[in-house]
């Protein structure tokens, strides 16, 4: 190669932080004061000398060309400089920085049920290290620990601290019974000092429990046993056609709980919410309504009459289609309570709620929400603009009450 600068030369240029330097013979410092005493005046003269770098000063090698030097080198020489040269560089991957070149060619894509195979195997055909001295049970090994022992006067320290309270409290305390002691300390608060029984007995005053003492032991309460809610016995079947028939009796109708009810037959009993002008309640919480149904039951809703409290939670309701229900409240105008909580989705986002906030800051007619709004701003405003609504309409029922009482002549 032709004029080809030798490592060595590179490597006092790129390692310039940290030189290699010979041994040499002491030399005298950078700065050497030489004081001059003279009869009149004393003249102090400063010797400064250059640093410098294998026998060249460090401004020469401001000006030498890094990228014309690794040009000049050869693939193996710069592979030698870079496995002897840390680039110290934080940016760089790990495997550019390490010197250490795996040469083996890879095996392929992970698999790891080979893997954990390979692993117990090699774990059952490893034998186990003998033993050099059998274990015996209770036998100690080695020395034990033994807590050194306390020094004479810390324990006289504790044993002499006593409280001075006066001739009259302890005069009280001394005659209290076990049951007044530990009323005390409820009152005062100090709960290590009994147990759970024992505090709230004190502050219900019922008495100090039968055997419970300062150290009685606080046994499990036994728990009250309520029977399990019989299952809703209520006829789909039968209840769809009172829909369908328009039965005058049918005001509340409750499908809760009920997990087999077909989409065909929901689909029947949202057909028939249209036409019924008696049904004011309908209940359907956790019958599996899914985002098909729904928006059935949003269409349905938009042309009911007298329906005033409709129940969807605990379904599998997305929530666009929530928000399409919330729209379908406001050509309603009967519904007064709304609950659709606990759906599929247990969180419906910063721009389903404001889209919900801005439906209901729209309705004049609903009272009550049941939603989970997580953010405070949505929550603010749909529980203003309710409230609005319910002194809306009280104020409302009043003047309707004064003036059908001064029309039939009851005024006062």
């Amino acid at each position: 190669m032709e004029s080809a600068v030798p490592i060595a030369e590179f490597q006092k240029i790129k390692l310039r932080p940290v030189p290699r330097v010979k041994r040499r013979a002491p030399q005298p410092p950078a700065s050497l004061k030489l004081l001059k005493n003279t009869s009149s005046t004393t003249k102090t003269t400063t010797l400064t000398t250059p640093a410098k770098l294998y026998g060249k000063d460090l401004s020469e090698y401001d000006d030498v060309d890094v990228e014309s030097l690794l040009a000049q080198l050869s693939p193996e020489e710069i592979t030698i400089l870079a496995k002897e040269v840390d680039p110290d560089d934080n940016f760089l991957p790990p495997d550019q920085r390490c010197s250490y070149e795996c040469t083996k060619d890879a095996t392929g894509p992970l698999n790891r049920k080979q893997l954990i195979e390979h692993i117990n195997k090699q774990a059952i055909e490893t034998p186990d290290q003998p033993e050099f001295e059998p274990y015996v049970q209770g036998k100690v090994r080695g020395k034990k620990w033994v807590p050194p022992p306390r020094d004479a006067r810390d324990i006289e320290a504790e044993e002499q601290i006593a409280i001075d309270m006066g001739e009259e409290y302890e005069h009280a305390l001394n005659d209290a019974t076990q049951e007044e002691i530990i009323d005390l300390a409820a009152i005062l608060g100090f709960h290590s000092m009994m147990n759970q029984d024992q505090y709230h007995a004190s502050l219900l005053n019922k008495g100090q429990p039968v055997g419970l003492g300062w150290d009685g032991i606080t046994k499990s309460t036994q728990q009250k046993l309520f029977p399990m809610d019989p299952p809703n016995s209520t006829d789909v079947e039968e209840s769809i056609k009172r829909v369908k028939d328009d039965d005058s009796k049918l005001i509340d109708l409750n499908l809760n709980n009920i997990k087999n009810i077909s989409d065909e037959k929901l689909e029947q009993l949202f057909a028939a919410l249209p036409q019924n002008e008696h049904l004011e309640v309908l209940s359907l919480t956790n019958v599996g309504l899914t985002d098909k149904t729904a928006l059935l039951l949003a269409e349905a809703i938009e042309k009911s009459k007298t329906l005033r409290v409709l129940n969807v939670e605990t379904n599998f309701i997305s929530p666009p289609v929530i928000v399409r229900l919330v729209q379908a409240l406001l050509k309603c105008r009967t519904i007064e309570e709304f609950r659709a909580s606990n759906q599929r989705s247990a969180v419906l986002g910063n721009k389903i709620e404001m889209e919900i906030t801005n439906l209901v800051e729209k309705n004049s007619s609903l009272l009550r929400l049941g939603l989970h709004l997580e953010f405070n701003d949505a929550r603010h405003r749909v529980a203003a603009h309710l409230q609005r609504n319910i002194d809306r309409i009280g104020r409302q029922r009043r003047m309707g009450h004064l003036t059908r009482n001064y029309t039939i002549g009851a005024w006062p």
